[in-house]
């Protein structure tokens, strides 16, 4: 019996052992809404008016360079909790133009980290596109694209639908009358060190106008999402694809349970299915927007099931989080415990919180 009390904490201590010392490489992945990364200089092509400084925001060179630098902070810190790593990719949205990109990426505390830049300028009316950062150590990226969203307003006005169409351009026309102009979808595929995976970076159209009489709008958008997944699964069945951004819906709403088809329980995704890890922090009550003191998660990181896998020879989903660090948040006023966003007075930080995924991969 003395023995083999002695045999079982040697066993018990072995095991111990080999657990402790497993060791794992980390990247995190992040995605933030930058809320009107706009620059001072006014674009003849698009709306930006009020962000000049004789527009409404009064938007001067002082609070740009106050923004950037909040964002750099952020961005810089986001999941350092658990991996000493800045994120190895982020996905942005409300971003005016590559050149505000250019200038947030040369900040202090962002240099140091080499980050390239993905960036498509989209039809957003508001001139607003989303892009892709990476930290060019991690990620090569071997190509990427912009998608555009193809929707139209409900409905063509009696008088238009009896109009004959003489020709192409009169066609043309008439469907960019109607044609309801929002930010692309982008797919960037590359390595993670030795690893391909596909992002798409989304900015869902907004709430505009109502929930329900825009819902439409952010379906398709889901189902654009989901026609690209199974492009990239018809290509390879175990493509790895994460799928980031602000969707302006939360977990539970028709675009992404129906027109996406995520899942909220792993032990519910099948293998062509995409699995939404958000929809449990939703479920605990926490959120990345707030409105009329009520929270919701319409930021959220989304994957496909060849990324929720209990074998970490590969780089495979660990945890989700959202990055609410007590300096994002307003502590006085009118929205007091609201995420601090910009004012007429100072610039904040955004009006959204951003959201992080772990991938890990155990080091042999």
């Amino acid at each position: 019996m003395h023995f083999f009390k002695i045999f079982l904490l040697a066993t018990l201590f072995s095991i111990q052992s080999q657990s402790q010392s497993k060791k794992y490489k980390i990247h995190t992945i992040a995605f933030y809404n930058f809320e009107n990364l706009y620059d001072v200089v006014d674009d003849a092509f698009t709306n930006d008016d009020e962000w000049t400084p004789n527009g409404a925001q009064h938007w001067t060179t002082e609070k740009y360079r106050q923004k950037l630098k909040n964002l750099a902070r952020v961005l810089s810190e986001i999941g350092t909790s658990e991996n000493s790593n800045a994120p190895t990719l982020i996905g942005g949205a409300e971003i005016e133009n590559r050149n505000v990109l250019e200038d947030l990426i040369r900040e202090p505390k962002l240099q140091p980290l080499d980050f390239g830049i993905i960036h498509f300028d989209s039809p957003d009316k508001r001139g607003i596109d989303v892009a892709l950062l990476y930290q060019k150590k991690y990620f090569r990226p071997t190509s990427y694209t912009n998608i555009p969203l193809i929707i139209y307003k409900k409905g063509i006005p009696k008088k238009e639908e009896e109009t004959e169409i003489l020709d192409d351009e009169i066609e043309v026309k008439k469907e960019n009358k109607n044609r309801v102009f929002t930010r692309d979808q982008l797919l960037v595929s590359g390595f993670l060190e030795d690893e391909e995976i596909h992002i798409i970076v989304n900015h869902w159209p907004s709430r505009s106008g109502g929930e329900k009489a825009t819902t439409m709008f952010r379906e398709a958008a889901g189902k654009l999402n989901r026609k690209i997944i199974d492009s990239l699964q018809q290509i390879n069945s175990q493509a790895k694809v994460l799928t980031m951004g602000d969707f302006n819906d939360g977990p539970f709403n028709k675009s992404i349970k129906e027109g996406l088809g995520a899942k909220g329980v792993k032990t519910e995704v099948s293998e062509f299915d995409v699995f939404n890890p958000f929809e449990e922090l939703a479920n605990k009550g926490l959120g990345t927007i707030a409105y009329r003191d009520s929270w919701n998660v319409f930021d959220q990181i989304i994957m496909t099931a060849s990324l929720v896998k209990s074998d970490f020879s590969t780089f495979n989903f660990w945890k989700a989080g959202i990055f609410n660090k007590p300096y994002l948040i307003q502590n006085s006023g009118q929205y007091k415990g609201y995420p601090l966003r910009n004012t007429l007075t100072q610039a904040g930080f955004s009006d959204h919180l951003p959201v992080y995924v772990y991938l890990i991969k155990e080091v042999l």
